[in-house]
């Protein structure tokens, strides 16, 4: 027995549909987008007077390890580090 055939869908209805689905899209992405940017890095910016535990100030607004290791850092933008991470000064969290 064939599969009952679906209503054909008018354009305002198909519409609709791709804008309920697009948003849902967007929800479903936006703690992607909303998620720290943490990678690991030699150098990074300085954001305040001196830099995170482990880096060297290169007199240019930037702060580096020098070559010697590589840390996952991300800016704690006067928030608390999230769990897992360690304040290291600088305005910077560290990967535990």
């Amino acid at each position: 027995m064939p599969a009952p055939a679906l209503p054909a869908l008018s354009a305002r209805s198909r519409l609709a549909r791709v804008l309920q689905l697009s948003a849902l899209l967007g929800l479903a992405l936006a703690p992607l987008a909303l998620a720290p940017a943490a990678r690991a890095q030699r150098v990074v910016p300085r954001l305040q007077a001196l830099c995170p535990l482990g880096y060297v100030d290169m007199l240019n607004g930037k702060c580096s390890t020098l070559g010697l290791m590589r840390y996952t850092v991300m800016p704690t933008n006067g928030q608390p580090c999230l769990e897992g991470w360690m304040n290291v000064g600088g305005g910077y969290c560290r990967k535990k």
